[in-house]
């Protein structure tokens, strides 16, 4: 039986974090993973469906190309050969993190492959092939997986794993969820040449983003072709016909829709029920595992970090709740985590990002605070690369004058989203963002169009009488529309 001071149980992004900063604080480190290293996030996440999200922006520009000169044929989607393509990128990926290498490398022990993991007691895991390991402390990183609704004929229905086996591309799918995943998959498979409707209980999609970014990106869905349904009562049951299946759901009383392929995208839960987290005295609540403000689980032994605990699912928190995790783990549990600053969003056509407050969040928090939404229009680079749809609205405190929060709809909203998400970090005054020289001609010189706009809303910037009795007046810009 072997002995450690640290067992990770995941090697996904978490897990390999918690492992690699518990090493470099001189623990004896082992992390079991009981499948393939990289998690979801390498294996069937971030990383496939990102190969998905840049066939389809190939395929979008190729529809521009006669615009620029750029005379022939438009390319045929080989579906088969797309996802092969995403197979060996996987491969690649693995190739080049060269975890195991890695993590062996600064000492840690690897178990990968391992089979299913189960607690027998506070200290003791047990491996496949009876194998047992006892250790001091755990961080639980094992992730979470797709929820399936509970509905007859559920069985028939894919989630976002299953896309990578299937065969041929759907001639129409019906995507179950407006959220993140939902918003993907149905923008990618639209792109390239599905019928896409989606269905989703709430009153707008991405009900989590500001509500900007939900009717931009409702408006550029159904300007592309995809069906968006909000505020439907339920789904009620999936039945075959034929090749296709046939979905019943409540809008206003029954409602039925025929495709050939359905995928849920309800919901993400924690991978809890294979540990045996009961005889580690660790408590499972809704699917998840509840931690505190230190990442201590029930059990006071036992940290978790990432998708289990069901805070913040995503790949940059779950590394940042990873090092916390690892480091209360070693030294004592003496630090506190907060997810203040995180920038995030989707791959989708349109692209969308956002960091920090939304506006209703901000009157929530009765913050007395700006705004300036600055459409993609006014930008000379959006029109020189035919992508004038979208905006950028920055929320920042009239009191202290600091960014409150950022979110985009367009082309490289992500990336102009961090921009903001940098100065916020910076803890940077937006006079301070204005007067930064971006470069031009730029998506990100967007961010400095916004700060002038809220920087002439706070009036610290000498004006004419005259210009500040505009009805709609606006920083004297370079960029701006006709």
């Amino acid at each position: 039986m072997s002995e450690f001071e640290i067992i990770v149980i995941g090697g996904g992004p978490a897990g390999v974090t918690a492992a690699l900063r518990a090493r470099e604080l001189g623990a004896s480190v082992a992390l079991v993973e009981r499948d393939r290293m990289g998690g979801t996030c390498t294996n069937d996440g971030c990383v496939p469906t990102r190969v998905l999200a840049k066939a389809a922006r190939l395929r979008r520009e190729a529809e521009q190309c006669s615009d620029y000169g750029l005379v022939g044929p438009l390319p045929i989607m080989d579906f088969t050969q797309l996802l092969r393509r995403t197979q060996q990128t996987v491969y690649r990926i693995q190739e080049k993190k060269q975890l195991i290498k890695h993590l062996e490398d600064s000492g840690a022990q690897v178990f990968a492959d391992a089979g299913p993991v189960r607690f027998k007691d506070p200290h003791t895991i047990e491996l496949a092939h009876d194998s047992v390991l006892k250790g001091d402390k755990f961080v639980l990183c094992v992730g979470g997986h797709a929820r399936r609704l509970d509905l007859p004929g559920a069985e028939y229905a894919l989630t976002h794993s299953d896309t990578w086996s299937l065969k041929q591309l759907p001639e129409s799918l019906l995507v179950i969820g407006g959220a993140a995943t939902g918003c993907q998959v149905a923008s990618n498979f639209a792109a390239f040449g599905s019928k896409v409707m989606m269905l989703e209980i709430g009153r707008r999609i991405l009900a989590v983003e500001d509500e900007s970014v939900s009717a931009e990106m409702e408006r550029g869905f159904k300007s592309r072709g995809i069906e968006v349904f909000t505020s439907i009562e339920g789904v009620d049951a999936i039945e075959k016909a034929g090749n296709e299946l046939r979905v019943t759901y409540r809008s206003g009383g029954e409602q039925s829709a025929t495709v050939e392929a359905v995928l849920f995208a309800v919901g993400w839960v924690g991978n809890v029920n294979e540990l045996g987290l009961d005889a580690a005295g660790v408590v499972v609540e809704r699917g998840y595992v509840p931690v505190n403000g230190n990442l201590q689980t029930s059990a006071p032994n036992i940290f978790a970090a990432g998708d289990i605990t069901g805070r913040m699912m995503l790949v940059q928190s779950a590394g940042y709740e990873a090092r916390i995790a690892a480091e209360n783990a070693v030294l004592g549990p003496e630090q506190q985590f907060e997810h203040r600053i995180v920038p995030h969003g989707g791959f989708t056509d349109p692209e969308y990002g956002s960091v920090g407050m939304t506006e209703l969040a901000a009157q929530e928090a009765g913050e007395e605070y700006l705004i300036a939404e600055v459409p993609y229009a006014d930008l000379d680079r959006a029109v020189i690369d035919g992508r004038p749809e979208g905006f950028f609205k920055m929320i920042a405190s009239q009191e202290t004058h600091r960014i409150l929060g950022a979110c985009a709809v367009g082309e490289q909203a992500l990336e102009i989203v961090q921009i903001a998400a940098a100065g916020m970090a910076a803890d940077m005054w937006v006079e301070q963002l204005a007067e930064m020289e971006l470069a031009y001609p730029t998506f990100t010189a967007i961010v400095g169009l916004a700060a002038r706009r809220i920087v002439h809303q706070l009036g610290v910037v000498p004006l004419a009488p005259e210009w500040r009795a505009l009805a709609t007046p606006h920083a004297a810009e370079w960029e701006r529309r006709d």
